[in-house]
Protein backbone atom coordinates (compact mmCIF):
# COMPACT_ATOMS: atom_id res chain seq x y z
CA UNK A 1 0.00 0.00 0.00
CA UNK A 2 1.08 3.59 -0.88
CA UNK A 3 -0.33 6.37 0.62
CA UNK A 4 0.32 9.62 -1.24
CA UNK A 5 -0.48 13.44 -0.14
CA UNK A 6 -0.23 16.21 2.33
CA UNK A 7 -2.48 14.68 4.37
CA UNK A 8 -1.51 12.64 7.48
CA UNK A 9 -3.21 8.82 7.93
CA UNK A 10 -4.85 7.65 10.89
CA UNK A 11 -7.18 4.92 11.14
CA UNK A 12 -8.81 1.53 12.88
CA UNK A 13 -7.61 -1.78 12.45
CA UNK A 14 -9.80 -4.99 12.72
CA UNK A 15 -10.79 -8.17 12.00
CA UNK A 16 -13.68 -7.60 10.92
CA UNK A 17 -13.80 -3.57 10.25
CA UNK A 18 -16.09 -2.21 7.98
CA UNK A 19 -18.67 -1.61 10.17
CA UNK A 20 -16.68 0.65 12.64
CA UNK A 21 -18.32 4.15 12.56
CA UNK A 22 -15.02 5.55 13.91
CA UNK A 23 -14.12 7.03 10.56
CA UNK A 24 -17.39 8.79 10.34
CA UNK A 25 -16.72 11.29 13.60
CA UNK A 26 -12.82 11.27 13.29
CA UNK A 27 -13.26 12.73 9.61
CA UNK A 28 -15.54 15.08 10.90
CA UNK A 29 -13.13 16.04 13.56
CA UNK A 30 -10.61 16.32 11.16
CA UNK A 31 -12.70 18.80 8.92
CA UNK A 32 -14.13 20.70 11.37
CA UNK A 33 -10.85 21.77 13.23
CA UNK A 34 -9.05 22.15 9.51
CA UNK A 35 -6.53 19.44 10.01
CA UNK A 36 -5.04 17.99 6.63
CA UNK A 37 -5.92 14.33 7.84
CA UNK A 38 -8.04 11.50 6.85
CA UNK A 39 -8.95 8.27 9.20
CA UNK A 40 -9.78 5.21 6.91
CA UNK A 41 -10.50 1.22 8.27
CA UNK A 42 -7.85 -1.50 7.33
CA UNK A 43 -9.28 -5.03 7.73
CA UNK A 44 -6.72 -7.37 9.38
CA UNK A 45 -6.93 -10.91 10.09
CA UNK A 46 -4.98 -11.97 13.25
CA UNK A 47 -1.91 -13.94 11.46
CA UNK A 48 -1.27 -10.71 9.77
CA UNK A 49 -1.09 -8.44 12.46
CA UNK A 50 2.35 -7.57 12.46
CA UNK A 51 3.08 -7.30 8.82
CA UNK A 52 0.08 -5.17 8.64
CA UNK A 53 1.44 -3.03 11.16
CA UNK A 54 4.78 -2.17 9.97
CA UNK A 55 3.77 -1.86 6.62
CA UNK A 56 1.37 0.47 7.88
CA UNK A 57 3.96 2.48 9.86
CA UNK A 58 6.05 2.36 6.65
CA UNK A 59 3.68 3.96 4.65
CA UNK A 60 3.09 6.73 7.05
CA UNK A 61 0.69 6.04 8.91
CA UNK A 62 0.24 8.15 12.02
CA UNK A 63 -2.05 6.18 14.53
CA UNK A 64 -4.29 3.71 14.88
CA UNK A 65 -7.22 2.48 16.89
CA UNK A 66 -7.24 -0.94 17.36
CA UNK A 67 -10.27 -3.09 17.81
CA UNK A 68 -11.52 -7.16 18.14
CA UNK A 69 -9.63 -9.13 18.18
CA UNK A 70 -6.26 -7.20 18.22
CA UNK A 71 -6.54 -4.98 21.46
CA UNK A 72 -4.29 -7.99 23.29
CA UNK A 73 -2.03 -8.94 20.50
CA UNK A 74 -0.93 -5.44 19.90
CA UNK A 75 1.04 -5.41 22.94
CA UNK A 76 3.68 -8.44 21.75
CA UNK A 77 4.73 -5.50 18.89
CA UNK A 78 4.65 -2.30 20.76
CA UNK A 79 7.98 -0.92 21.62
CA UNK A 80 6.38 1.25 24.69
CA UNK A 81 3.09 0.99 26.61
CA UNK A 82 1.57 3.53 28.66
CA UNK A 83 0.89 3.07 32.54
CA UNK A 84 -2.92 2.43 31.90
CA UNK A 85 -2.12 -0.17 29.05
CA UNK A 86 0.59 -2.25 31.69
CA UNK A 87 -2.20 -2.46 34.29
CA UNK A 88 -4.94 -3.08 31.51
CA UNK A 89 -3.08 -5.65 29.57
CA UNK A 90 -5.24 -4.38 25.85
CA UNK A 91 -4.66 -1.54 23.98
CA UNK A 92 -6.83 0.63 21.64
CA UNK A 93 -5.12 3.18 20.11
CA UNK A 94 -1.46 3.28 18.93
CA UNK A 95 1.14 6.13 18.03
CA UNK A 96 3.73 5.73 15.26
CA UNK A 97 6.79 8.07 15.70
CA UNK A 98 10.51 7.42 15.32
CA UNK A 99 10.90 6.38 18.37
CA UNK A 100 8.46 2.87 17.29
CA UNK A 101 5.00 2.33 18.64
CA UNK A 102 3.15 3.61 21.42
CA UNK A 103 0.16 1.71 22.43
CA UNK A 104 -2.36 3.42 25.10
CA UNK A 105 -5.82 2.31 26.31
CA UNK A 106 -8.61 4.71 25.94
CA UNK A 107 -11.42 2.86 26.23
CA UNK A 108 -11.24 2.64 30.36
CA UNK A 109 -11.55 6.56 29.63
CA UNK A 110 -14.65 6.32 27.41
CA UNK A 111 -16.64 4.16 29.36
CA UNK A 112 -15.85 5.97 32.46
CA UNK A 113 -16.82 9.07 30.75
CA UNK A 114 -19.85 7.77 28.86
CA UNK A 115 -21.48 6.40 32.39
CA UNK A 116 -21.15 9.10 34.15
CA UNK A 117 -23.57 11.23 31.93
CA UNK A 118 -26.31 8.75 33.22
CA UNK A 119 -24.97 7.36 36.65
CA UNK A 120 -22.65 7.89 39.81
CA UNK A 121 -20.19 5.34 39.26
CA UNK A 122 -18.29 5.60 42.82
CA UNK A 123 -18.98 2.68 45.05
CA UNK A 124 -21.36 1.12 43.33
CA UNK A 125 -22.17 -2.66 42.97
CA UNK A 126 -21.68 -3.65 39.22
CA UNK A 127 -22.39 -6.90 37.11
CA UNK A 128 -19.87 -7.29 34.65
CA UNK A 129 -20.80 -9.47 31.41
CA UNK A 130 -17.84 -10.59 29.46
CA UNK A 131 -14.08 -11.08 30.01
CA UNK A 132 -12.34 -9.98 26.61
CA UNK A 133 -10.39 -6.91 26.11
CA UNK A 134 -13.06 -4.43 26.50
CA UNK A 135 -14.19 -5.80 29.96
CA UNK A 136 -10.40 -5.50 30.74
CA UNK A 137 -11.01 -1.63 30.29
CA UNK A 138 -14.36 -1.56 32.06
CA UNK A 139 -12.66 -3.41 34.79
CA UNK A 140 -9.94 -1.43 35.44
CA UNK A 141 -12.42 2.34 35.45
CA UNK A 142 -14.52 0.41 37.78
CA UNK A 143 -12.16 -0.40 40.60
CA UNK A 144 -10.84 2.97 39.94
CA UNK A 145 -14.08 4.47 41.27
CA UNK A 146 -14.15 2.12 44.00
CA UNK A 147 -16.58 -0.60 42.66
CA UNK A 148 -17.71 -3.74 44.20
CA UNK A 149 -17.37 -6.08 40.55
CA UNK A 150 -19.10 -9.18 40.53
CA UNK A 151 -17.50 -10.62 37.14
CA UNK A 152 -19.60 -13.28 34.85
CA UNK A 153 -18.26 -14.90 31.75
CA UNK A 154 -19.31 -18.46 29.74
CA UNK A 155 -15.67 -19.23 30.40
CA UNK A 156 -15.13 -19.72 34.06
CA UNK A 157 -11.43 -20.03 33.65
CA UNK A 158 -11.08 -16.90 31.29
CA UNK A 159 -13.05 -14.70 34.14
CA UNK A 160 -10.90 -16.57 37.45
CA UNK A 161 -7.76 -14.98 35.45
CA UNK A 162 -9.72 -11.53 35.44
CA UNK A 163 -10.62 -11.31 38.40
CA UNK A 164 -7.22 -12.28 39.65
CA UNK A 165 -6.24 -9.02 37.83
CA UNK A 166 -8.60 -6.76 39.33
CA UNK A 167 -9.82 -8.57 42.44
CA UNK A 168 -12.94 -8.85 40.95
CA UNK A 169 -15.44 -11.56 42.49
CA UNK A 170 -16.40 -14.14 39.84
CA UNK A 171 -20.03 -15.73 39.36
CA UNK A 172 -21.36 -18.72 38.33
CA UNK A 173 -24.40 -17.21 36.30
CA UNK A 174 -25.51 -13.30 36.05
CA UNK A 175 -29.00 -14.63 38.48
CA UNK A 176 -26.73 -15.04 41.39
CA UNK A 177 -26.50 -10.98 41.96
CA UNK A 178 -28.85 -9.35 39.74
CA UNK A 179 -30.56 -8.46 42.42
CA UNK A 180 -28.54 -7.02 44.62
CA UNK A 181 -26.30 -4.76 41.76
CA UNK A 182 -27.16 -1.19 40.95
CA UNK A 183 -25.18 -1.73 37.75
CA UNK A 184 -25.48 -3.83 34.63
CA UNK A 185 -22.51 -3.54 32.05
CA UNK A 186 -22.77 -5.95 29.30
CA UNK A 187 -19.44 -6.55 27.22
CA UNK A 188 -20.31 -9.07 25.42
CA UNK A 189 -21.00 -10.15 21.78
CA UNK A 190 -24.34 -10.87 22.52
CA UNK A 191 -26.91 -8.38 21.45
CA UNK A 192 -24.92 -8.21 17.69
CA UNK A 193 -28.39 -9.41 16.19
CA UNK A 194 -31.44 -9.02 17.48
CA UNK A 195 -31.64 -12.99 18.93
CA UNK A 196 -29.99 -14.17 22.18
CA UNK A 197 -30.09 -12.96 25.89
CA UNK A 198 -27.32 -13.33 28.60
CA UNK A 199 -29.62 -13.84 31.61
CA UNK A 200 -33.48 -13.57 32.33
CA UNK A 201 -34.10 -9.99 31.58
CA UNK A 202 -37.62 -9.71 33.32
CA UNK A 203 -35.15 -9.66 36.79
CA UNK A 204 -33.89 -6.34 35.89
CA UNK A 205 -34.97 -3.80 38.35
CA UNK A 206 -36.60 -0.12 37.20
CA UNK A 207 -33.86 1.28 39.95
CA UNK A 208 -30.75 -0.19 38.35
CA UNK A 209 -28.64 1.21 35.56
CA UNK A 210 -28.27 -0.85 32.41
CA UNK A 211 -25.20 -0.60 30.05
CA UNK A 212 -24.17 -2.19 26.20
CA UNK A 213 -21.09 -1.06 24.65
CA UNK A 214 -22.61 -2.70 21.88
CA UNK A 215 -23.82 0.23 19.65
CA UNK A 216 -27.27 -0.53 19.01
CA UNK A 217 -30.04 -0.88 20.63
CA UNK A 218 -29.98 -4.56 21.92
CA UNK A 219 -32.02 -7.02 23.20
CA UNK A 220 -30.59 -6.06 27.02
CA UNK A 221 -31.43 -2.26 26.13
CA UNK A 222 -34.69 -2.56 24.45
CA UNK A 223 -35.60 -4.86 28.10
CA UNK A 224 -33.70 -1.65 30.33
CA UNK A 225 -36.59 0.72 28.63
CA UNK A 226 -39.09 -1.37 28.91
CA UNK A 227 -38.43 -1.74 32.92
CA UNK A 228 -37.68 2.21 32.81
CA UNK A 229 -34.21 1.61 33.68
CA UNK A 230 -31.68 4.64 33.07
CA UNK A 231 -29.72 2.95 29.93
CA UNK A 232 -26.63 3.87 27.34
CA UNK A 233 -25.95 1.73 24.72
CA UNK A 234 -21.91 1.55 23.56
CA UNK A 235 -22.25 5.11 21.59
CA UNK A 236 -21.48 7.33 23.62
CA UNK A 237 -18.09 5.05 25.02
CA UNK A 238 -17.22 5.32 21.26
CA UNK A 239 -17.25 8.60 21.17
CA UNK A 240 -15.51 9.56 24.54
CA UNK A 241 -12.86 7.01 23.75
CA UNK A 242 -12.57 7.63 19.86
CA UNK A 243 -11.99 11.42 21.29
CA UNK A 244 -9.51 10.69 24.00
CA UNK A 245 -7.40 8.98 21.08
CA UNK A 246 -8.30 11.89 18.88
CA UNK A 247 -6.22 14.53 21.72
CA UNK A 248 -3.37 11.88 21.52
CA UNK A 249 -2.67 11.83 17.84
CA UNK A 250 -3.33 15.72 17.47
CA UNK A 251 -2.63 17.31 20.87
CA UNK A 252 -6.12 19.19 19.79
CA UNK A 253 -9.36 19.12 22.35
CA UNK A 254 -11.77 17.26 20.34
CA UNK A 255 -14.65 18.71 19.12
CA UNK A 256 -17.81 16.33 20.88
CA UNK A 257 -20.59 18.26 19.59
CA UNK A 258 -19.87 17.98 15.81
CA UNK A 259 -18.42 14.22 16.58
CA UNK A 260 -21.87 13.40 17.68
CA UNK A 261 -23.63 15.37 15.02
CA UNK A 262 -21.79 13.11 12.58
CA UNK A 263 -23.31 10.12 14.44
CA UNK A 264 -26.50 10.95 14.55
CA UNK A 265 -27.78 9.50 11.23
CA UNK A 266 -26.01 6.21 12.02
CA UNK A 267 -28.77 5.63 15.18
CA UNK A 268 -26.45 7.85 18.16
CA UNK A 269 -29.15 8.53 20.28
CA UNK A 270 -30.38 12.21 20.08
CA UNK A 271 -31.35 11.81 23.83
CA UNK A 272 -27.11 11.49 24.67
CA UNK A 273 -25.56 12.72 26.27
CA UNK A 274 -27.62 13.94 29.60
CA UNK A 275 -24.87 16.28 30.41
CA UNK A 276 -23.57 18.52 28.24
CA UNK A 277 -20.42 18.12 26.26
CA UNK A 278 -18.27 20.88 26.66
CA UNK A 279 -17.03 21.55 22.67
Amino acid sequence: MTITGKAEVFGVIGYPVRHSLSPVFQNAAFSHLGIEAVYVPFEVRPEDLRDALEGLRRAGVKGLNVTIPHKEAVLDIADQVSEEVRDIGAANTLVFSEEGVKAYNTDWIGFLRAAEEITDLEGKEVLLLGAGGSARAVAYALKRKGCRVFLWNRTKAKAELLAERFGLEVVGSPEEVIGSVGIIVNTTSVGLSDEGTIFDYSLIRQDQVVIDLIYRDTPLIKAARERGCSHQNGFPMLLHQGAESFRIWTGCEPPLKVMVRSLIPYGYPKDYPRTPLRT
